[in-house]
């Protein structure tokens, strides 16, 4: 994948939508939607780093998918990435809906916990 399908990516899984990263990066609307856009253009490398950095992510992963400084994967990540870029953009985005789903009730479950623990200590 590049660039646009990173970016796509990215804005999914936080669910941050493209007026939001405009203002994050201080880069227009219409430049981030041409970034998107099939056939758009590639940012210069300073909106790139805007936009990594307002993603929290780096450059190199926008561009690439990869980061040299992320840790290493279990096995079972790099099958289940292997197994994602051969789905189909549909079919992906709903596999990541159900996982961000599972996150978002893992982390309120651990909330609920966490103020359990803190009203008997």
């Amino acid at each position: 994948m590049g660039f646009r399908e990173n970016l796509k990516a990215e804005l999914a899984y936080k669910g941050i939508l493209v007026k939001e990263l405009a203002a994050l990066s201080k880069t227009s609307r219409r430049t981030i939607d041409n970034y998107l856009r099939d056939g758009g253009s590639m940012p210069l490398a300073d909106a790139a780093v805007r936009i990594a950095e307002a993603l929290g992510v780096s450059v190199e992963y926008l561009v690439t998918g990869r980061d040299q400084n992320a840790p290493a994967l279990e096995p079972d990540s790099r099958l289940a990435l292997r197994s994602l870029e051969s789905l189909s953009l549909r079919d992906r985005k709903v596999v990541l809906s159900v996982i961000k789903a599972l996150k978002d009730l893992r982390d309120s479950e651990r909330k609920g916990h966490e103020a359990a623990l803190s009203e008997l200590g």
